[in-house]
C-alpha cells in the first residue's frame, strides 16, 4: 500500500526511484532502533506522514536539473531525501545541527544510493552558498527562519516560481505570516487525500518578501 500511495501522485516514477522509495520503510525503522529520529507513532506511516508530505513541495514546484535546493534542519532527512530520489538531477544539501541526526541521514544517503545529497552537521547561519529554493519542515517561525536563511537564496530564477522558501508548516499560520506581503500558501488537503493533510500547507515566500 506506501509505495503504491507514492505512485497514485507521482506515476512516472522510474524503476530505480521505486526501488529507492520502497527501502525508505525498512531503512528508517531500523535506524529508529538505535536512534529515534522518527516519532515510534509516525514510523508505521512514513509513507504520509513524512514522505508524501515532503514531496507535497514538489506539486508545487517541480525542480529543473542543476537546481540547488537547501534543507534546514532536516532532522531525518525530510523533506530532502524523498524530493532528492524524486529528483535525482538536482543537488540538495540538507544542514542540522545535532550531529546523531546528520549521523542517521548519511546512513540513510548511503543505503539509498542517493548521489545528489550532501550533508552537513552545522547551524544554517554558518553555511556558506546560494541556494534556488530553501526548503524545511516546521522548524521555527517563519522570521526566525527568515532570519536565519538570510543571504542565502541565489537571485537568478530559472523556475515557474522565483527563487525563495518552501516551507511545510500545519495550523493557523495568520499571525505568523501577517508581516510577509508576497507570501502564498498551498493547502496539501488540495493536493492529497487524508485526514492527515487537512491543516497541511505549503508556505511559499519569493526573496522579495516584503
Amino acid at each position: 500500500m506506501s509505495l503504491q500511495l507514492i505512485e497514485s501522485y507521482f506515476p512516472d516514477i522510474t524503476e530505480a526511484q521505486r526501488k529507492q522509495f520502497a527501502l525508505i520503510s525498512e531503512v528508517y525503522k531500523d535506524w529508529n532502533q538505535k536512534i529515534n529520529v522518527v516519532s515510534r507513532k509516525d514510523i508505521d506511516e512514513i509513507y504520509t506522514r513524512h514522505v508524501l508530505h515532503s514531496l507535497g513541495i514538489a506539486k508545487v514546484q517541480a525542480f529543473k536539473p542543476e537546481a540547488n535546493i537547501l534543507d534546514v534542519g532536516t532532522g531525518g532527512g525530510f523533506p530532502g531525501i524523498p524530493l532528492a530520489i524524486l529528483f535525482p538531477e538536482v543537488q540538495f544539501t540538507l544542514v542540522d545541527s545535532i550531529g546523531k541526526k546528520i549521523k542517521v541521514v548519511d546512513e540513510v544517503v548511503d543505503a539509498l544510493k542517493l548521489t545528489n545529497v550532501k550533508t552537513v552537521n552545522s547551524r544554517v547561519e554558518q553555511l556558506n552558498g546560494e541556494f534556488d529554493f530553501i526548503v524545511s519542515r516546521a522548524v521555527a517561525v517563519m522570521p526566525s527562519f527568515v532570519r536565519w536563511v538570510k543571504g542565502k537564496i541565489a537571485k537568478q530564477n530559472r523556475h515557474e516560481l522565483k527563487n525563495g522558501i518552501l516551507y511545510l508548516k500545519g495550523g493557523d499560520l495568520t499571525e505568523e505570516l501577517e508581516p510577509y506581503k508576497t507570501v502564498r500558501l498551498f493547502s496539501l488537503s488540495d493536493i492529497f487525500k487524508g485526514e492527515f493533510f487537512d491543516t497541511k500547507k505549503v508556505v511559499y515566500l519569493p526573496m522579495k518578501y516584503k
